[in-house]
């Protein structure tokens, strides 16, 4: 089942840096369902509380639902990690919602994404020295979608990977720690759709990617061809579908986001992808693996 074996160095630790609560299950979570399985630590970092959030799930659209917006969304964060089997940390900033408008309003004052980038970085550092990761992983420049507080999320997770090492950058947040990879999730890609798409109307099924693929911007490029790294996880595609359905508020089990059936996703594209943008040790990619690289005691301890 698993081409991925234990680490003679002992558990890995890997950590995931979303920006609302249920981002960690509709990007990665069978990633990280399957290193959990494999006895190696995972924590979710949720920048913010996801208090501007709606509710996407009509079945939940109700007024008591709305006034406890961010209590509930707690609860929903905290079963999920529990389905996923990961720990578990937020950074308490407060949810920026995503501007809507010609010309755009401004964002809430003190939101995460106004928030100086030293502060959130700091706050995000004083994690990574306490769960001392192997890995980073997180957004692209572009947030994976433009949410001013993917954005955000990128720009304190590429700062944290660089800062969380030197002894002289926040100085009172921890004994310095450096993880050795940084990595994008890349999940959102259009060749994935189109394999999907074909799939589906091969077997005479209905496809949800028609309108999607014919409005795909001619210009615009596709994530995939960053892909470097394509972890094989399709035995926990139903443990990441369960962790998003914890997601009551935001996940309508009627949408899209199950028209696929799981046994087509095995077949078809049975990997979570992903982009190597740092690392500290000798990896060559392609790699099927986020801890290529450090499976070795030796390698570990050069790195550090």
């Amino acid at each position: 089942m698993s081409s991925i074996h234990p680490s003679s160095a002992g558990p890995l630790r890997l950590m995931t840096v979303h920006a609302h609560p249920d981002d960690e299950s509709s990007k990665g979570a069978a990633t990280t369902a399957r290193y959990v399985a494999e006895g190696h630590e995972v924590m979710v970092v949720t920048c913010t509380g996801g208090e501007a959030g709606s509710i996407l799930n009509p079945a939940m659209d109700r007024p008591e639902v709305m006034e406890n917006m961010a209590e509930i969304r707690r609860a929903e964060m905290s079963r999920a990690a529990e389905i996923l089997g990961v720990e578990h940390r937020w950074l308490g900033f407060v949810d920026s919602g995503l501007p809507e408008g010609d010309p755009k309003p401004p964002l809430p004052d003190g939101c995460f994404a106004t928030q100086p980038l030293d502060v959130a970085t700091e706050r995000l550092v004083r994690v990574v020295r306490e769960f001392r990761p192997h890995v980073l992983v997180t957004y692209d420049e572009n947030g994976g979608y433009p949410h001013p507080d993917h954005i955000r999320c990128h720009e304190i997770s590429v700062a944290a990977f660089e800062a969380a090492g030197d002894p002289d950058r926040f100085p009172d947040s921890g004994a310095p720690w450096q993880p050795l990879k940084l990595y994008y999730s890349h999940g959102f890609s259009k060749k994935r759709m189109v394999a999907f798409h074909e799939a589906l109307l091969s077997r005479g099924l209905e496809s949800p990617y028609e309108e999607w693929l014919a409005n795909w911007p001619a210009d615009r490029a596709d994530p995939a061809d960053r892909v470097t790294t394509r972890v094989r996880c399709a035995d926990w595609f139903e443990t990441r579908d369960k962790a998003l359905l914890a997601h009551e508020t935001q996940i309508d089990p009627t949408s899209r986001w199950f028209s696929v059936p799981l046994e087509i996703q095995r077949e078809i594209w049975p990997t979570e992808d992903y982009e190597l943008v740092r690392s500290l040790v000798d990896t060559p990619t392609p790699e099927d693996d986020l801890f290529a690289g450090l499976r070795s005691p030796v390698a570990v301890r050069q790195a550090v």
